[in-house]
């Protein structure tokens, strides 16, 4: 089996699976077209041919979404990323590879996709189109046919009820909660619950209507901080707002957003203390933390945190099972495929002669190698003239011990800048 290892920059990985998407999902995204290299069989995967074409058109059209159409500019950027035109040629190859294996895999899963669902999204895409006619010239300019149209939808649609599939059957432990429960718990650290008593204005502009709403709260606040009135009863007595049958109650500020100026008062009281008049375009609003979160160092059970956040916690749990589980079985799909990649042809677009760029990105790694080199050099000398001044064994030994340090922070230094 022949599968290459070779690793993308994350945002240019990210940009090329986007493209991936773009050029086979429900987008119309033009084709490169480019002459050279584009014919022929890049890979095979358990025999299924990936054209040459298809990894071109990717390519190219990432280039021209990141900028990089100007050849020393593609050349400069691969460079500075330690990669080559053939590096990016496998990756890509071994995305399409990818999508190649779940769309041979998902029979097994028993996961198809039915015609009428194409036919819903292909009509949807011509209902932006004035005729028949503008329809299939934007086919053409994109580089499709109906038909290749089609199949692209049916990949993409196949990429997505697969991964439906794992999300449905995915099996979550109590052992996954609390894993996913002591990743996201810190997260919620310091995540405030509050109430409000809401004094609604249709038209914020109206200053007469605003006063109206601000002598009525102010009176309602007044009677809440002399303590002869509930803040949970003037809520269902005076709000505005569906949250006054549960006393004022709008929850938890990391589970829900409230407008800026809500969340800054809110982020002002502690437990129990009442805010205020605050002014929104909602009109004015009364409010009262009535709790605060402080996340344990260890936890130890779900029931540790709020129940208002172990719902989004379980949530996290159940994907992170079903990735594993999709990661898993298309492992387990690649191990078991026979890819063949073949040679890059010379002719393709993106190919450059990376020698002048890697050589100018030599030179710069090994001016940062001379740099650190001195740098070193400048430490072990201040080591040793300490170390010649110390009027002691033990000063000596300490010194040296400096000394043995700064040398080893040197090579480290030295070994960082070469790679």
């Amino acid at each position: 089996m022949n599968h290459s290892s070779h690793k993308l920059p994350k945002l240019f990985a990210t940009a090329a699976i986007a493209a991936i998407t773009a050029t086979s999902a429900f987008g119309l995204v033009a084709c490169q077209n480019n002459a050279g290299g584009t014919g022929g069989t890049a890979a095979t995967v358990n025999g299924t041919a990936i054209p040459e074409s298809q990894v071109t058109d990717t390519i190219q059209t990432v280039r021209t979404q990141s900028g990089l159409e100007d050849q020393d500019a593609w050349g400069q950027f691969l460079a500075s990323n330690s990669m080559t035109p053939e590096s990016v040629r496998e990756q890509i190859i071994n995305s399409l590879a990818d999508q190649e294996l779940v769309k041979q895999g998902a029979a097994d899963l028993g996961v198809k996709i039915e015609s009428s669902e194409i036919d819903t999204y292909v009509e949807s895409m011509k209902a932006n189109f004035n005729d028949d006619e503008a329809w299939k010239k934007a086919l053409e300019e994109a580089g499709f046919t109906e038909d290749s149209y089609r199949e692209s939808i049916q990949s993409s649609l196949l990429q997505q009820h697969v991964g439906t599939h794992f999300e449905e059957n995915a099996k979550v432990s109590d052992e996954d909660y609390l894993e996913s429960a002591k990743t996201y718990a810190s997260y919620y650290d310091g995540a405030k619950r509050s109430s409000h008593i809401l004094f609604k204005v249709e038209d914020t502009t109206d200053e007469a209507a605003m006063q109206a709403a601000r002598d009525k709260a102010q009176d309602v606040l007044n009677q809440i901080n002399s303590g002869s009135l509930d803040f949970a009863d003037a809520a269902k007595q005076y709000s505005d707002d569906s949250s006054k049958d549960n006393g004022g109650d709008v929850g938890w500020d990391r589970a829900t957003t409230f407008v800026t100026a809500y969340q800054e008062a809110l982020d002002g009281l502690e437990v129990n203390q009442v805010s205020g008049l605050v002014e929104t375009e909602y009109g004015i609003h009364i409010i009262k933390c009535t709790d605060v979160y402080h996340a344990p160092e260890e936890v130890t059970s779900l029931d540790q945190i709020p129940a208002d956040f172990q719902e989004t916690i379980k949530s996290m749990a159940s994907s992170v099972r079903a990735n594993s589980d999709y990661t898993a079985w298309l492992e387990d799909l690649r191990a078991k495929a026979d890819i063949v990649i073949n040679p890059m042809p010379k002719d393709v677009p993106y190919n450059v002669d990376m020698s002048k760029y890697e050589t100018s990105s030599a030179a710069a790694a090994s001016t940062s190698g001379e740099a650190a080199s001195a740098s070193a050099e400048s430490a072990s000398a201040e080591a040793a003239s300490s170390e010649s001044a110390a009027s002691s064994d033990a000063d000596a030994s300490a010194t040296s011990a400096s000394a043995e340090s700064a040398s080893a922070s040197a090579e480290s230094a030295s070994s960082q800048s070469a790679q």
